[in-house]
């Protein structure tokens, strides 16, 4: 059977050709670029799919998460019977992408990113389009794009309301200027605590999708040099300049490119049991075992102790008597649903993994 990529299809991008500012060479420019989404929720499946069909050479995700049925109102690239599977996005997502376009490479990761990881994801990209859903991962993000010299495509929804900036090294201050340290940045609604609207993640996305699209297709002095705020429900719109890098700044300050880079590189958040962010949407905490799991001998332990199970290649779904849901990745992660607390979460892994993986 034949697919895309053995069919010659010269007027696939002719409607986006015939746009002026992109035109004929604004094309080949997309057709050579790589870039990095991080999340692939609502934003990032949005973005994904954009991306795709728009032509760029590679887009490569990652997500560390799976379908589930609350996923479906918003998440577009997602339907019923990857939530009943419990597919990983990532993976959902790039079959899904496949059939849209199959000139697009896609190089999907089920993977946390964090500042051990990151490394393996940033490296060859032309720009880094953020559909996370926590403030650690974006500040993590623009570090390491102000490090590298990437220009990062920010995005965040919660209920009706949205903000976006493309945020350019040299060009402008870093995330961490506009918004604060972790521990600073003021903590607002999130879309667990006020829902979120599938019509205001289309907003966002198309904000940071009409920005990338300028900078990979060679129109960078077309670029916003902005941060825009909107509430599609009351339609107020509001927008901002973007400050030139402060000085001071260890990460898009003028000394920045001479440091030493602080961001810690080192292997010591994957051992030891360590409890991660909640994840966006439910509760849920994230913990990394001391090694990877191997999925088949755990999934008959889990069995063997009563749990209700649901199994994939990708990953071990375990419904636990007391309520709460394991769901176990090779990677050593650990997803606890049902809790709020991380001592409960620990303490779960504790009495159902530990034992057996270090036997």
């Amino acid at each position: 059977m034949l697919n895309g990529s053995d069919i010659d299809w010269p007027d696939r991008y002719a409607r986006q050709t015939k746009f002026a500012p992109i035109g004929a060479q604004g094309q080949r420019n997309l057709e050579q670029s790589c870039v990095l989404i991080v999340g692939c929720g609502a934003l990032g499946a949005s973005l994904a799919q954009h991306m795709v069909r728009a032509g760029a050479q590679e887009v490569r995700i990652v997500d560390r998460d799976f379908v589930e049925p609350s996923n479906l109102q918003r998440q577009t690239l997602f339907d019923e019977a990857d939530a009943i599977a419990a597919v990983p996005k990532a993976i959902a997502a790039a079959a899904k992408l496949k059939k849209i376009n199959s000139m697009v490479r896609i190089d999907a990761h089920v993977a946390d990113v964090n500042s051990y990881t990151v490394w393996n994801f940033v490296n060859g990209v032309d720009l880094v389009l953020d559909g996370t859903d926590n403030t650690a991962t974006r500040l993590l993000l623009s570090d390491v794009c102000y490090e590298l010299n990437i220009p990062f495509a920010y995005g965040g929804v919660a209920g009706a309301k949205g903000m976006s900036a493309l945020l350019v090294p040299g060009k402008t201050a870093c995330l961490r200027c506009m918004i604060g340290d972790e521990d600073s940045a003021v903590e607002g609604d999130t879309c667990s605590t006020v829902g979120v609207l599938s019509a205001a993640v289309e907003f966002v996305a198309s904000l940071q999708m009409v920005e990338a699209l300028k900078w990979l297709s060679g129109n960078r002095e077309a670029v916003r040099r902005s941060w825009v705020s909107a509430d599609i429900w009351q339609f107020s719109i509001r927008e901002l300049q973007l400050p030139e890098p402060l000085p001071q700044c260890e990460h898009c300050g003028v000394n920045a490119g001479n440091k030493t880079s602080s961001i810690n590189k080192s292997k010591k958040a994957r051992f030891g049991l360590e409890s991660s962010v909640v994840l966006c949407g439910r509760d849920s905490i994230q913990v990394t075992l001391p090694q990877s799991i191997e999925l088949d001998s755990i999934h008959y332990k889990l069995e063997g102790m009563g749990c209700v199970m649901t199994v994939n290649r990708y990953l071990v779904k375990a419904k636990i008597g007391s309520g709460e849901t394991l769901v176990l990745f090779p990677d050593g992660r650990v997803l606890v649903q049902g809790v709020t607390e991380a001592s409960r979460a620990i303490e779960l892994c504790e009495h159902y993994l530990l034992g057996e993986l270090i036997s």
